[in-house]
């Protein structure tokens, strides 16, 4: 049976014990992934990147690595995040069985990325903070954590928070009120529409409903309406998780475990929603995307609708294949992406509007 990893994320979050312990937590922290990606050491130089989506060459029908050496590396990437101009790439870095979890970002500045860093809002090395979520304005960032939602309390609850716009910068995070969030239960992967929407993954630990399914809440004049549990066609099973809606409310792409057509643990489908608010059953988006491997679970489409990134733990084809296992081999796997670990991966997006049925 696959693990569920959602559900088993080691502590790594700000406390609010001051500026000066952020800031020491946040150089600590990007030190340690700096060595662990084999990149930013003495007399290395980041490369100068210009253009859209940090230089790179966009895919087209066949998905390609994201921005290898740069997004994927040697390390445990996932989930992706955009400013609505493209300017501004989250993604989350893992290390250990979560053991350290942040969010990194880059800025393209009068065209020139800038070297990746921690994010600022993810910056302690005491709580995890993944899944960056920017709504479709550009004004909120909204994440998983696990940080004590109140001062002096402790942490360790899924929770979702949300950060303001405050010129170029991130604003203090705060934890989404209740119904949202609530105390029993795991909160995770925000994804959010243009008129603020809501959907999310509820990890549900106990009773005889017990797993992960994916809810909605929409915004009221006082806060969250209550969370709204979507359909069987959405959740069939006990199993999917990690849900991107498509800004306008067209779709859902979904991963899911345990289906009886997936090519692996996990994979991604979509569910297409209609005008009157009925959903399609879900839809295996095939081969071009789903793969044997596992760790499939962290959908997002850019802001533009042109491309769909997605987390895949994939060994690069043919790597070790018919060779002697030695010891150099082992080693290869410090050298970059595809080494079995998860990556980033992109792909044309035209295709999921041509999934849907007719």
């Amino acid at each position: 049976m696959e693990r569920d990893l959602t559900m088993e994320r080691i502590p790594l979050s700000i406390r609010p014990d001051g500026p000066g312990a952020v800031r020491t937590g946040g150089m600590l922290l990007a030190l340690l992934l700096l060595t662990a990606a084999g990149c930013g050491g003495a007399g290395e130089v980041f490369p100068e990147l210009h253009g859209p989506y940090l230089g790179q060459i966009p895919p087209g029908s066949e998905a390609t690595l994201f921005a290898p050496g740069i997004v994927s590396t040697a390390l445990f990437e996932r989930d992706m995040a955009m400013t609505p101009d493209g300017n501004e790439i989250y993604w989350t870095v893992v290390l250990g069985n979560y053991d350290l979890s942040t969010v990194v970002f880059s800025r393209r500045i009068e065209d020139r990325w800038t070297e990746p860093e921690v994010a600022p809002f993810a910056a302690s090395t005491e709580h995890w903070s993944i899944e960056p979520c920017i709504t479709p304005d550009g004004k909120q960032i909204y994440f998983a954590s696990d940080r004590p939602v109140t001062p002096g309390a402790e942490g360790g609850d899924e929770n979702i928070w949300v950060a303001d716009r405050e010129g170029e910068r991130w604003g203090i995070p705060r934890p989404l009120p209740a119904p949202v969030n609530s105390p029993t239960d795991g909160e995770f992967y925000p994804s959010v529409t243009r008129d603020g929407t809501l959907y999310f993954t509820r990890g549900i630990r106990s009773g005889p409903g017990a797993g992960n399914y994916i809810f909605r809440s929409r915004p009221t004049a006082g806060g969250w309406s209550e969370p709204e549990r979507l359909p069987a066609q959405v959740n069939p099973g006990a199993a999917q998780y990690n849900a991107f809606v498509d800004p306008d409310e067209r779709f859902l792409i979904i991963p899911m475990g345990g289906r009886p057509d997936s090519r692996g643990g996990t994979d991604y489908y979509i569910s297409f929603r209609s005008a009157d608010d009925v959903w399609t059953g879900p839809i295996n988006l095939g081969p071009r995307v789903n793969s044997p491997a596992n760790l499939e679970y962290t959908p997002y489409v850019s802001p533009d609708g042109r491309y769909f990134f997605f987390g895949s733990q994939r060994l690069e084809e043919g790597f070790g294949s018919g060779e002697r296992m030695t010891y150099e081999i082992l080693q290869s796997g410090l050298d970059g992406p595809e080494r079995g670990l998860p990556d980033l991966y992109w792909i044309e997006a035209s295709f999921l509007m041509e999934m849907k049925p007719h």
